[in-house]
């Protein structure tokens, strides 16, 4: 069970630690089909059609993986961005975060995922803005999970 993973697993590393010390809330999701089927949400929130892109030799006929991870990252670091801004007094409404989420071949004959992040502040001077996206870079459960493990890239503009 996803909450006993967190309490039994122990870090030998001399990185910081962005496990959580309490799980608070658990999404569920299931695949039928894998990449040409359809994806669930346990809640019934999600029942998308899920297929191959066309630059994957599919017909591109429903969302994909990448995609719904481009969502979830952006509007998860988008969040992270607003409560940092908050925090520190400023007001980013206005403010957006675009995801790109890549796709190929790696080294060990598997895939793996790049992601840039196109953050949008436009009310800001750009060192208070650059400020805020690393603050946020290090609060969100995204950057957190991904850090280390593929190439996310920040764009500010």
């Amino acid at each position: 069970m996803i909450e006993e993973t967190v309490e039994s697993t122990a870090v030998q590393s001399t990185a910081a630690d962005t496990r959580p010390s309490k799980i608070v809330y658990v999404a569920e999701a299931t695949a039928h089909g894998g990449r040409d089927g359809f994806v669930t949400s346990q809640d019934g929130q999600i029942e998308l059609k899920v297929a191959m892109p066309p630059e994957l030799g599919g017909d591109g006929n429903g969302t994909n993986p990448e995609q719904l991870f481009a969502a979830g990252y952006s509007a998860c670091f988008h969040n992270a961005l607003v409560m940092v801004g908050r925090r520190s007094g400023f007001d980013l409404s206005g403010s957006t975060v675009a995801a790109k989420v890549g796709i190929g071949p790696n080294k060990q004959r598997g895939y793996g995922l790049a992601v840039a992040l196109s953050v949008s502040l436009p009310v800001l001077d750009a060192d208070i803005a650059a400020k805020l996206v690393d603050a946020a870079h290090e609060v969100c459960p995204y950057s957190n999970a991904t850090r280390g493990n593929i190439d996310v890239t920040i764009l500010l503009g």
